[in-house]
């Protein structure tokens, strides 16, 4: 049984924070409803490759154990039905960053907390409900940039790079379900909801806990250093005979044993420039060249084998192919398949989150726009006849 199930959450969001958010609760044993515009759904459903049936792999990787509602919440009769399915409802999902389109809507936290004082408001947005910028429009690229990360990526000499995932959007989804967890729990206390406050800006400068520890402590502001780390050495990308790897030695021990396997010898491992980590920050621009001259003629797959005889962390850079492929990541069911009405077998990736008790379970393929529309009216008491009308008026 999921640890959510019993749970109903409401996403009234598109693109990837808030559906992503919705999923991961979806996995947990929520019924999610998903609430998409009639005739046009989530926006998502354009983005990227086409599965079989003309259906998005965007929309597919970010939608599973979800049910579509097609509903139309610019008309007053669309209101009313959403407002009737919050009565049953224990968290509502929004990415709607204008508080007067969520006063337009009775969607404002003060509103919806008078009509349903249990629920839970998970508000998603670019810049959160408060200060300045509320109210923007949110994009993962600009929040990637204006947090702080981008200015840190690539080398000194390469310009700032985006991480190649969509991370602000994916994160706020991660925070936004730590907040609702967390709502739920205080409510089997309280009895009462709030609202869960989420921004991609602060999502993503969440990554800068490490660098503003030791900016608040310096004054000093990060630089970009390319593949090594701010603090170790030797802890990076190193080149060998035949491909890039990953060396990362965390201690002074971890140094010794390094120099044994590479090797480098006493006479390195010794030396006054290295011997200490802080040395060895200090003169990484020379340690670098030293290792990767004795790299040169070392093959990966021997090298790799031999740190991790010695316990010295390492490891390949895998390409997305490689890892979904990779025997650990296969062996522990990380790659779902279910079967989709249009599109046939699709395969996503499991959710991360592991219970022992609870699992996690993939019960609903990504649904079609609408899909589900007539079995939550009916649950709601519509009678067909009604619906048929509120078809006809685009409510639905």
């Amino acid at each position: 049984m999921g640890v959510l199930e019993g749970i109903r959450v409401i996403e009234i969001a598109e693109a990837l924070a808030g559906p992503y958010a919705a999923m991961l609760m979806g996995d947990l044993g929520a019924d999610v409803i998903k609430i998409e515009r009639p005739g046009v759904g989530d926006q998502a459903r354009q983005w990227g490759a086409r599965l079989p049936g003309e259906e998005s792999a965007y929309f597919a990787a970010t939608n599973r154990n979800k049910r579509s509602l097609t509903l139309n919440i610019q008309k007053e009769e669309g209101r009313a039905l959403l407002q009737s399915l919050l009565v049953s409802a224990d968290v509502v999902i929004l990415n709607i960053p204008r508080e007067e389109s969520l006063q337009r809507a009775a969607l404002n936290w003060e509103a919806l907390h008078t009509r349903h004082p249990r629920l839970i408001v998970a508000s998603v947005t670019g810049y959160g409900r408060t200060g300045p910028y509320a109210g923007r429009s949110g994009y993962d690229l600009v929040a990637q940039g204006e947090a702080g990360l981008m200015a840190l990526t690539g080398t000194p000499e390469t310009v700032p790079m985006r991480y190649p995932v969509p991370l602000a959007d994916m994160t706020a989804g991660l925070y936004t379900v730590i907040g609702v967890l967390a709502a739920l729990r205080a409510r089997d206390a309280s009895g009462q909801g709030q609202h869960v406050d989420t921004s991609l800006l602060e999502s993503q400068a969440a990554y800068l806990t490490i660098l503003a520890g030791d900016y608040f402590a310096t004054g000093r502001a990060p630089q970009p250093l390319g593949n090594a780390h701010p603090g170790i050495a030797p802890y990076q990308v190193f080149k060998t005979a035949d491909r890039d790897v990953i060396i990362a030695v965390g201690s002074d021990k971890l140094w010794a044993q390094f120099c044994e396997v590479v090797p480098l010898g006493p006479e390195v491992r010794d030396d006054p420039r290295f011997a200490t980590n802080p040395a060895r920050l200090a003169h990484r621009a020379e340690l670098a060249t030293l290792i990767e001259t004795r790299l040169a003629t070392q093959t990966a797959d021997d090298l790799l084998a031999r740190l991790r005889e010695a316990e010295i962390p390492c490891g390949p850079i895998n390409s997305p192919a490689d890892v979904l492929a990779h025997e650990q990541y296969l062996a522990r069911g990380n790659v779902v398949s279910m079967q989709h009405p249009s599109a046939g077998e699709i395969r996503s990736l499991a959710s991360p989150v592991r219970l022992s008790e609870s699992v996690s379970e993939y019960r609903l393929p990504p649904p079609r726009v609408g899909e589900h529309t007539g079995e939550v009216l009916r649950d709601l008491g519509v009678a067909p006849q009604t619906m048929l009308e509120l078809r006809h008026r685009g409510v639905v």
